[in-house]
């Protein structure tokens, strides 16, 4: 199999190094000054116990890639970038033995290793064979052609599964295997359950603090605006008859990941909601984190005045180019004050 992983970012580096380090084939599409930094010079996966450089192929779209019979498309793009990038790819043509066999949408599988449980049903759209992605991998893309990865000795924990589940087959099962075996070796772990959802649907309720992260600076100092988040979150999820994994399991997965630090990069790094406001991105995926508890609520005819709140002011800080740490946590307080 050939991985093309679609949005080489922090975490679509991350894994398609690992993998090409690995030996496995893999073709990275990036945009900017990290696309050109790859092609001039590969790319530096820096780790706690280790600095690796590799030359995986690389493309900015895809009348520059000839897709294979054999490739597994992975969409890594933030999730409110999903459909650009779908559409961009689900008529690629997709070739073997030299002759076109149909389109990337019809005949490839595609894996969708994004924050928020809004990814998949997008896919939907133009592909057919979905695969959803619960993603836990501390990964940072620290400037152009390099990416930290702080989790050693397991780099990742992908939990992976047919979507819907109910469509899944012995086929699935047996892709699924071989794609795990071969991560494997890359350090990144796949587990299989048998419905991805409740796994993507616990770790919202963790992506739900990103907006505080990214607004204050420091996640820490705003732990209590995450948690009321958080609450808010669990009482629509009951509401609304939405399961999610237990705790246990939740737990065992992420005891599989050890942070350690990453020589010469700083202590403590953002998650993808701070990156984009840090890097002035001009847009951030909390509609689809935050905004995902919102839109629930609306469903059920309620609101979700903290998630709103959040909500509402990355979208500010993103359009206004306002770096994180930008607000106080006092501040922020006030801000998402149902009163």
């Amino acid at each position: 199999m050939r991985y093309v992983i679609i949005g080489a970012g922090a975490i679509g580096s991350g894994v398609g190094g690992l993998l090409a380090d690995a030996g496995a084939q893999v073709l990275l599409v990036a945009r900017g000054d990290h696309l050109a930094t790859m092609r001039e010079g590969g790319l530096t996966v820096r780790m706690p116990d280790g600095v690796i450089t590799c030359r995986p192929e690389v493309a900015a779209e895809p009348a520059e890639v000839e897709l294979r019979s054999d490739d597994v498309l992975v969409l890594t793009t933030k999730t409110h970038q999903a459909a650009a990038a779908l559409a961009a790819w689900a008529d690629a043509p997709v070739h073997d033995a030299g002759e076109v066999i149909g389109t990337a949408g019809e005949r490839l599988p595609l894996l969708t290793a994004l924050n928020g449980v809004a990814s998949e049903e997008i896919a939907l759209r133009w592909f057919a064979r979905v695969h959803g992605v619960c993603v836990w991998m501390p990964a940072v893309l620290a400037q152009p052609g390099e990416v930290i990865v702080r989790c050693a000795p397991v780099r990742a924990v992908l939990h992976t599964a047919r979507y819907p589940a109910s469509l899944a087959d012995d086929g699935d099962a047996a892709f699924l295997g071989e794609l795990a075996e071969e991560w494997r070796r890359a350090g990144i772990e796949v587990p299989t359950p048998e419905d991805v959802m409740p796994w993507k649907y616990r770790k919202l309720l963790s992506n739900l603090g990103n907006a505080v992260q990214a607004i204050l600076g420091d996640g820490h100092k705003g732990e209590d605006v995450a948690e009321a988040a958080r609450a808010e979150a669990r009482e629509l999820y009951a509401a609304a008859g939405i399961e999610i994994n237990s705790e246990d399991s939740e737990r065992n997965s992420r005891n599989q990941l050890t942070v350690a630090p990453v020589p010469g990069a700083p202590e403590r790094m953002g998650g993808s909601t701070w990156q984009s406001l840090q890097r002035g991105t001009g847009s951030a995926e909390t509609d689809y984190l935050n905004g995902e508890i919102v839109a629930i609520a609306h469903r059920l005819g309620r609101s979700a005045p903290v998630n709103s709140a959040l909500a509402t002011l990355v979208r500010a800080a993103a359009v206004s180019g306002t770096k994180p740490g930008a607000m106080t946590a006092d501040e922020l307080r006030r801000a998402v004050s149902p009163g």
